[in-house]
């Protein structure tokens, strides 16, 4: 029997783990993979100091290669809403405070978007994600993936985590939240940059 090779998520997220791994699961690429969160390890999270998705997921990936000395994959993605000049764009976990909750963070949104006409209530949903072999790797792998869509007055929907409650996917009718497993893997911005990921892997 082949030997798994173990691959570490270096996200401290629940519901990215959750939604990383089922999509990882789906593909044979993967298939001899052993996929473990971050907190399968005792080490703190690194500090998120970039300025874009791309710089953040970086310093995450190399952080987790550095502390296991296994190859890592890291996510770093947020929402950007048009009325508001981007925000919360990076620092979408944290939008109301360092230890703010989803329901903190989408009241605040809602807040700043109070009065804010349906037509101008677009917003896209970015995903970058990293590759890293080793913590020294010159060539990380680098994918991006962007969902449009809009945000609503309210939250509708109980899957997913994050803004999903608030966000609307025309094509679909429904919120993010409303979007089972399936449907949202392959929208999403992760989605989308999960697919270009494997294929990169297995060229």
């Amino acid at each position: 029997m082949k030997p798994q090779k173990t691959l570490v998520l270096a996200t401290g997220n629940a519901g990215k783990v959750a939604e990383l791994r089922h999509m990882l699961s789906q593909t044979k690429a993967t298939a001899d993979w052993q996929v473990r969160p971050q907190s399968d390890w005792d080490f703190t999270e690194a500090d998120e100091t970039g300025t874009t998705f791309v710089e953040n997921a970086i310093i995450k990936a190399r952080h987790a290669c550095q502390q296991t000395g296994l190859p890592a994959i890291a996510d770093d993605s947020g929402l950007a809403v048009a009325a508001l000049n981007g925000a919360p764009g990076v620092y979408s976990a944290r939008y109301a405070g360092s230890n703010a909750t989803d329901s903190d963070n989408i009241n605040k949104l809602l807040q700043a978007l109070e009065g804010v006409e349906e037509r101008q209530r677009q917003a896209s949903f970015h995903c970058v994600l990293v590759y890293m072999q080793s913590a020294e790797d010159p060539t990380p792998i680098i994918c991006q993936g962007r969902w449009d869509g809009r945000i609503l007055t309210k939250p509708v929907g109980e899957h997913g985590f994050g803004y999903d409650p608030v966000f609307w996917v025309e094509e679909k009718n429904a919120s993010a939240a409303q979007l089972d497993k399936t449907e949202k893997q392959a929208l999403s911005h992760r989605g989308q940059a999960l697919k270009q990921l494997l294929e990169q892997l297995t060229k």
